[in-house]
C-alpha cells in the first residue's frame, strides 16, 4: 500500500527509476506517483524481466521487491552486473533479510507500506552518497592521469605503478579513449575505429569490453571512473 503525499516542488531530484515488483497494482500506483514527481519510470514484474531491461536500459536507481516468481530480489542482486543503486521495498522486515540484502549489494531498505515522501527523501539521500563517491573517484582518476604508460606489445597499461593486463581489444579501446581524454567519444566512432565494424541496434560487444576493462581496473584497486559513461552519447576518459 502507498500512503498519499503532496508534491514539494523543486525539492526532489529527477531521475530514471526502475521498479521491480510482481504486484501490478503496486507498480502502477508507484509509477504514477513517481512520474507525478517528475521521474522517468520503467517497471518489471520479476528479476528476470529486470535483468533483460538492464541489458539496454541504465536507470539511476532501482526499487526492488524481494518476494517475486521466477527470480526474486535476492537473485537479481546476485545476478546483476551493473552497480546501479538499489532500495529494497518489501513487506519482509526481518534482520536476516535486511542483512542478506545489504550483503548482496542493496543500498537501503524500506518496508511496505511506506509514504512516497519518505521514499523520495531516501532516494535523494542515496543519490547524494552516490554522487559524492563518484566525485571522489573522478578526483582520484584525475590525479593519476599523468601516470599512465602503455605497453603495445603486452597489451598492458601501467597506472600509478600498477599494471593492468588487458585483451587486445580492451587495450585499443582504453588507449583510444585516453588519447582523446576530455572528449566524449560516441559508441559509433568506437565501433568503427576500434572494433572495425558498424554498431548494430542490439550489439552489446562494445559495452561488454568497456565493462570488462572497468572490472580489471577495480580488481587492481584503480577507479573504474577512468572510463566514464556519458548517457545517451558514449564514453569519455577522465581528464
Amino acid at each position: 500500500m502507498l500512503m498519499i503525499t503532496v508534491r514539494i516542488c523543486n525539492k526532489w531530484f529527477m531521475s530514471k527509476v526502475l521498479i521491480v515488483d510482481d504486484d501490478q497494482l503496486f507498480r502502477e500506483l508507484l509509477k504514477e506517483a513517481l512520474e507525478f514527481e517528475g521521474h522517468e519510470v520503467a517497471s518489471a514484474e520479476n528479476g528476470l524481466a529486470a535483468l533483460a531491461l538492464l541489458e539496454y536500459s541504465h536507470p539511476d536507481i532501482i526499487l526492488l521487491d524481494i518476494m517475486m516468481p521466477e527470480l526474486d530480489g535476492f537473485g537479481l542482486l546476485a545476478a546483476r552486473k551493473d552497480q546501479t543503486p538499489v532500495i529494497v521495498i518489501s513487506a519482509i522486515d526481518t534482520e536476516d533479510d535486511r542483512i542478506k540484502g545489504y550483503e548482496l549489494g542493496a543500498d537501503d531498505f524500506l518496508t511496505k507500506p511506506f509514504s512516497i515522501k519518505e521514499l523520495l527523501v531516501r532516494m535523494v539521500a542515496l543519490q547524494r552518497r552516490v554522487e559524492l563517491t563518484r566525485a571522489e573517484n573522478v578526483a582520484e582518476a584525475t590525479s593519476i592521469n599523468n601516470e599512465i604508460t602503455f605497453d603495445d606489445m603486452q597489451y598492458s597499461v601501467s597506472i600509478a605503478s600498477r599494471e593492468v593486463v588487458l585483451t587486445q581489444t580492451e587495450f585499443k579501446l582504453f588507449k583510444y579513449l585516453f588519447e582523446r581524454k576530455g572528449k566524449v567519444i560516441t559508441k559509433q566512432e568506437l565501433q568503427r575505429s576500434v572494433l572495425q565494424k558498424d554498431l548494430g541496434q542490439f550489439d552489446r560487444n562494445l559495452d561488454m569490453h568497456i565493462s570488462n576493462t572497468r572490472r580489471k581496473l577495480a580488481d587492481t584497486q584503480l577507479p573504474k571512473t577512468l572510463i566514464n559513461t556519458v548517457r545517451g552519447q558514449g564514453y569519455s576518459f577522465a581528464s
